[in-house]
């Protein structure tokens, strides 16, 4: 691709799941982060204009892919853009499948050496809330298996509250993860790069008051969790949670990025999940490390949309 022209950018943000919101708000932050003397930006909604993707493909360099959630970070939009041929940041199908599954991500991750919490997964009429608590023990951690951003999530210390949890948890698949609950340090690590991977700083998650855990609303709500990078964990701790974070990423197939949450307990770090998407704005965590390291929201972006025309081999050599 000439150095002298406009990359064509299609800005994919919107889509119909719950996460819906925080992706436009995403979409918004990333648009105005774009250097426009760098990307021609065409915004498109997967909820209203994939006709039109479909139709201006030929015209598309590259895509941007700000989706979460199902349709967006499963491996749907990915196989439709290879479909199109237009490259795009991140993971592809395969990368992107098997880390939106929790049950096949557990199975890999397991594989690949890493640490993950005791866990089953129940099906509707296969599960008994007392059954689940003298088995785990309670409080216990209920989550859908396919859904991000804790859509459907709780951590019940009664029985009768797994009862509402299980309930709660499929109403958004007819899948879910139980899993033993571990107190411990939250924290997350970024990764980025094609072949050569680059483990970004470690960063600490303190979800605030109200907040049990790291729920929807502590997420994206304002001030509601303290996030501090570089975390304030051991040498040892940060360099074994960087090499989680790597191995995590390969175990799954992942591209261009990705994040992964991990807790630590008793010097152990438990692997939790990757995100192939991570939220996007300048007060993200993936930002938030990127910038700990020298690399400004912008500059973060350029480096991933450049990941993406190396991987297709569009880039200027």
């Amino acid at each position: 691709m000439a150095r002298d022209k406009k990359i064509r950018l299609a800005l994919i943000a919107g889509g119909e799941s719950s996460e819906r919101e925080v992706s436009l708000k995403g979409g918004d932050q990333v648009e105005g982060a774009l250097d426009k003397d760098k990307y021609d930006i065409i915004r498109y909604d997967p909820a209203y204009d994939l006709e039109v993707l479909v139709k201006d493909a030929g015209r598309i360099d590259v895509a941007f892919v700000l989706l979460h959630g199902k349709y967006g970070e499963d491996g749907t939009i990915q196989g439709l853009l290879d479909l199109l041929h237009i490259p795009y940041q991140g993971s592809g199908v395969l990368g992107s499948a098997l880390a939106m599954d929790k049950e096949l991500s557990r199975i890999l991750y397991s594989q690949a050496g890493l640490n993950i919490p005791r866990g089953k997964v129940m099906r509707p009429g296969s599960y008994s809330a007392k059954d689940i608590a003298a088995e785990f023990g309670l409080p216990v951690v209920i989550k859908p298996v396919d859904q991000g951003s804790s859509i459907g999530m709780s951590i019940p210390q009664t029985v009768e509250e797994v009862k509402k949890g299980l309930v709660e948890a499929f109403k958004y698949s007819p899948r879910v993860l139980v899993e033993e609950y571990i107190k411990g340090v939250e924290i997350t690590g970024g990764v980025i790069g094609n072949d050569d991977l680059e483990a970004l700083p470690i960063v600490e998650i303190i979800p605030g008051e109200g907040h049990v855990f790291f729920d929807y609303q502590a997420k994206y709500q304002a001030g509601a969790t303290k996030e501090i990078c570089p975390a304030r964990i051991s040498a040892s701790l940060t360099k074994n949670a960087r090499e989680c974070a790597v191995t995590a990423h390969r175990a799954l197939r992942l591209r261009g990025y990705s994040r992964t949450d991990m807790i630590i307990c008793d010097d152990r770090i438990y692997i939790l999940e990757t995100n192939t998407i991570p939220g996007m704005t300048r007060t993200s965590l993936l930002p938030l490390a990127a910038r700990e390291s020298g690399m400004d929201f912008s500059a973060l972006l350029d480096r991933l949309i450049r990941l993406s025309l190396e991987a297709a081999g569009k880039a200027d050599r």
